[in-house]
């Protein structure tokens, strides 16, 4: 199941939600990795909050999404030119200091994720660093017309043997910034580029089979 359309059809609404939750503690955590002025590639950027808040700070920013309608209010809201674009067919022209992932990769199905952090890695300056979150938990599983691939520090490994240019250096388990869903905990990643690695070729096919770590959960998706 795609869950552009959701954003698509839900766009006002995610954003009336979601705006102006207060992000700013997780950015300065990125951010802290970043020189000075950084070019940053929101990714998944949704209504374009942290991408403004980027901005305003005086960083380079790009954006992107899925969803054409979060792509107009990302625009909309950050004075940015934000483009459609799913993660599966991520490619860009310019390299970025760091990619911002927040709540947007877990709408990736498991088995793409390694290929999905490929074309990410291949687009960081040497030493550049991606944040990435998921909700905490091991299920694949959709809910209210979205699919969450929820993950665990447990399963970042498998996926990290499939994209030997990236390690892990930080990682975290915070609850939701959303008032109304403090009982919720998200799982938060810093990824750092290392030199001198090749890309997995493996990792663009069904990597199920080398990894069954990547299918935990597979067979409880649910509604």
């Amino acid at each position: 199941m795609d869950s552009t359309r959701f954003y698509d059809d839900n766009a006002s609404t995610f954003v009336e939600q979601t705006f102006n939750v207060d992000m700013a503690k997780l950015r300065s955590r990125f951010l802290k990795n970043l020189p000075k002025g950084a070019s940053i590639l929101d990714a998944g950027c949704g209504s374009g909050r942290d991408a403004l808040a980027f901005k305003q700070a005086g960083y380079d920013v790009c954006a992107f999404d899925a969803s054409s309608e979060m792509v107009a209010e990302a625009t909309s809201r950050s004075g940015l030119p934000v483009r459609q674009m799913r993660f599966e067919n991520f490619s860009w022209e310019r390299d970025f200091d760091g990619v911002w992932a927040c709540a947007s990769l877990l709408h990736v199905f498991r088995r793409n994720l390694p290929m999905v952090f490929q074309r990410l890695a291949k687009n960081l300056t040497p030493d550049g660093v991606i944040y990435a979150s998921f909700k905490y938990g091991s299920d694949e599983r959709r809910r209210k017309g979205r699919y969450f691939n929820d993950m665990t520090r447990e399963l970042i490994d498998p996926l990290l043997q499939m994209t030997p240019e990236l390690a892990m250096f930080d990682f975290w388990i915070s609850k939701d910034q959303r008032p109304e869903r403090g009982s919720e905990r998200w799982l938060n990643c810093l990824f750092k580029k290392v030199g001198g690695q090749q890309a997995c070729t493996q990792g663009s096919g069904d990597i199920r089979d080398r990894y069954p770590e990547l299918s935990e959960g597979r067979d409880t998706i649910y509604e």
